[in-house]
């Protein structure tokens, strides 16, 4: 499983530190450090987080046993 997380675009709203406390977390108020390889014991809390991202910042390959999972799109089309 691989993670990355576009941190130009990542506002540090902190859900995937909520949802995945193991994986992400937060580094003073904004600024978000993560695990790019989390074991696969983390595949379904990194699933809601990747989700659960509002700027659709995450991407995670191997989560869902396919390719990559990426957040929903947002309303504006970004």
């Amino acid at each position: 499983m691989r993670l990355v997380v576009d941190l130009n675009k990542c506002q540090g709203y902190a859900q995937c530190a909520f949802l995945a406390p193991d994986v992400f977390a937060m580094h003073g108020e904004e600024s978000l450090v993560y695990d790019p390889q989390p074991d696969h014991e983390q595949r379904e809390r990194l699933a809601r987080a990747v989700a659960a991202c509002p700027v659709q910042a995450i991407t995670a390959d191997g989560v869902d046993g396919h390719g990559a999972l990426r957040g929903p799109e947002a309303p504006d089309g970004r």
